[in-house]
Formats: C-alpha cells, structure tokens, sequence
C-alpha cells in the first residue's frame, strides 16, 4: 500500500513510512506518514495566578485506552502503536480496535495525535472504522485514559486523500491547539494495488469548555 506522502519542512522532523499489507477482499490497514517530533510535547497548561507572579503548572495527561464515537456507535479499545524494526508504525491485525501512534501527540496535548484503524470487510466481519465516512461537523469523538477520564474533541471537517497526496496537515499543526485526527481507507478496491482508493481522514479540534 502506497502511503500519504508528506512533505520533509523541518531537520527536527523525521518522515516515517507506515505500510502493512492487505490480503485481496480483506481489511485495509492505512498506509500513512507521520512526522516525529524532536522537541517536547506540550501538555495543556493551567494557569495560577499569584500576587507577584504567575505560575504554569503543566497537568500531566494519561495514554488514551478507549476510543467513543456515538454518532456511529462506535466503542472500542486504543492499542499503543510504536515502530517496528523496519521503521513502520506497528498496529494490531485485530479489526475491531484502533491504534494511537504512542511516539506522537497524546490526544489532549498541544498537536495532532493520530489514530488510525481498519477499514473493510473480512468473512463477513466489518472493521472498526468502516463508518467513519458518516461522521458530521460538531460530532464528537472522545478519547478515555485508564481513570475513566474523558478528553472530548469536535469535528471540524472530513477530507479523502490520494494514497500519494501531500497530507502534512493531518500530522503537524502550529497553532497551538489540541487535535485528534482520525484515519482509515476509503472508496472501492484497487486490486492491482492491493488496497484502497483514497484514504479518509476525520479532523477534530478539542472541545472548548
């Protein structure tokens, strides 16, 4: 499977290639890019204020381990995913969960976090983003860290991608704000590519309390 290919913008930036083949009528594992980031993740920060100075106090934010979805009843486990030793990012072959790219974002801090699952049909068992493509603007996609805690995000837009299109705003953002953005395969199978026609991605920015 070809990936998104994205644009190198940066000597702190790293271009990693994520392939995983899919047999022939079976599941669609996306190919994507992804950019590591050298310098340090941000957390969201709460802010002190004192008489003589003002204090950040950075809260710490857990790995995520459930993915909710109501407007497409969706609710399933977020496995960590890291690199293999090829340089590809590792994911479960498991259809019914998703994979969080653990080298990247957390879901809450300042970013784009990633979470890519499966798409199609495999014995007659559908996949755990096969109705991604149903999502709408303003609905909500919530990520649970191991203590029940909610980190709830809001749909801003959908987008298809070419396998070979330059998709670097799905993996970096500079505008300081938190970003879920959630990817899977999309349109009708290409057999002489062993996979998809497009690739789907779901944007999500966090909810504003």
């Amino acid at each position: 499977m070809q990936s998104l290919h994205v644009r190198k913008r940066s000597r702190k930036l790293q271009q990693i290639f994520l392939f995983a083949g899919v047999p022939l009528i079976s599941l669609c594992l996306t190919f994507i890019s992804l950019y590591v980031f050298a310098r340090a993740q941000y957390s969201a920060p709460h802010v002190v204020a004192r008489v003589d100075e003002v204090q950040t106090v950075v809260i710490p934010i857990n790995p995520p381990v459930r993915l909710v979805v109501v407007a497409i009843g969706l609710d399933t486990v977020i496995m960590p995913a890291g690199l293999t030793s090829n340089g590809d990012m590792d994911i479960s072959d498991n259809p019914d969960e998703v994979a969080w790219y653990q080298l990247g974002t957390k879901p809450g801090q300042r970013g784009s976090a990633v979470i890519a699952g499966h798409y199609g049909w495999k014995d007659g068992h559908g996949s755990v983003f096969n109705n991604l493509h149903r999502l709408s603007v303003g609905d909500k996609v919530s990520t649970y860290d191991d203590k029940g805690v909610a980190t709830t995000f809001i749909v801003r837009k959908t987008r298809k991608y070419d396998p070979t299109a330059d998709a670097t705003e799905v993996f970096k953002s500079t505008d300081g704000v938190a970003h879920l953005n959630l990817i899977t395969c999309d349109g009708t199978w290409v057999q002489s590519k062993d996979s998809y026609s497009d690739r789907l991605v779901v944007f999500t920015d966090l909810e504003k309390n």
